[in-house]
């Protein structure tokens, strides 16, 4: 899905109370890092042009939310933010289609390499945090998964066709219900499929094949609520956008039963399934496209006001000032 975020667009006012909450501080911080020219410091108005962006649709709320505000101080910049996934984002993006590519995994080798041939150079920004929610239908009773079961039921070639074949809930200590398999999971683009088949399986896109993918969260989050034996795994953002319709699963990573939250996902304590979330900025559209160079320093200048607005779980202080020191090398 694409979305284009046009002058005078109408932005819900739940949005724009966070974002314009702290206006006054962020047209301050993005003009210190301008450098003295008007049309560099993402504040005012003075900045016009376009700014591409695809790729994950874990960080599409994110940047979504960040465009919406930096566009609010800037309405004579058109902004495209697209969801194709992390693959087909980075896709796009290496082949100098976009100018910022969200990725909700590091970039990897193989498109490292595509980009170092195109001639494409950039930068990896985190920008938040997530973790990903394992997540039933409210009518099928799961408390927890343990890790080990959780790769009984996705493994590549899995036979696994009742949830109680996956013996008892680690929470309960009771019989997993008898019910058949329905699985709702990340389409093959996605970074969130990359990072999930990696951290249960034990290899990056090693998965069972029978589940219905889709690289679009809120097909799965629709797909889910209306399947009474359906599992499903995502985003934590999008089970916090529809709690009231999901049953939230806690994994066993070997230390507990754990449910992500904000306070687990920071700390780590959500394992595996807890991921830092990216932005690559093109060295190339920074160098000769300002408002690129002014909407990345905006972002970080309010990830913590954008990540609330997004629903994903703001960086750490730490994460925040590496992430800074990050665009200020590829920016400079």
């Amino acid at each position: 899905m694409t979305r284009k975020i046009d002058k005078g667009e109408f932005v819900s006012p739940s949005k724009w109370l966070m974002v314009l909450a702290s206006s006054a501080v962020l047209v301050l911080g993005v003009a210190a890092c301008g450098d003295g020219g008007g049309d560099t410091t993402g504040g005012g108005g003075n900045l016009s042009g376009t700014i591409n962006i695809d790729g994950s649709s874990t960080v599409f709320p994110l940047t979504q939310a960040a465009a919406e505000g930096f566009q609010g101080e800037n309405p004579d910049i058109k902004i495209t933010v697209g969801e194709s996934g992390t693959g087909g984002g980075f896709e796009k993006f290496c082949a100098g289609e976009t100018d910022i590519s969200d990725a909700s995994r590091p970039i990897e080798p193989e498109e490292i390499a595509i980009c170092r041939k195109n001639g494409i150079s950039y930068e990896e920004v985190q920008v938040a945090n997530d973790g990903l929610s394992v997540v039933t239908n409210p009518d099928l009773e799961i408390k927890c998964l343990s890790t080990e079961q959780l790769k009984q039921l996705w493994n590549k070639g899995s036979k696994v066709d009742n949830y109680s074949q996956l013996g008892k809930d680690p929470d309960t200590g009771q019989a997993l219900p008898d019910a058949s398999v329905s699985l709702y999971g990340a389409g093959t683009d996605s970074g969130t499929f990359d990072f999930f088949t990696e951290e249960i399986n034990g290899e990056e896109g090693a998965s069972r094949s029978d589940y219905q993918p889709s690289e679009d969260d809120n097909v799965l989050v629709e797909g889910v609520a209306g399947d009474k034996d359906g599992l499903a795994y995502f985003g934590f953002s999008y089970y916090e956008q529809n709690s009231d319709k999901l049953n939230l699963v806690a994994v066993d990573g070997g230390g507990g039963c754990v449910a992500p939250s904000v306070e687990t996902v920071q700390s780590g304590e959500y394992k595996p399934l807890s991921r830092p979330l990216f932005i690559y900025p093109s060295g190339e559209a920074l160098k000769s496209k300002p408002e690129v160079k002014a909407f990345v320093q905006y972002y970080l200048d309010n990830y913590d006001t954008i990540a609330d607005t997004a629903q994903l779980v703001p960086m750490t202080s730490g994460q925040a000032s590496k992430a800074d020191a990050t665009f200020g090398k590829v920016a400079g």
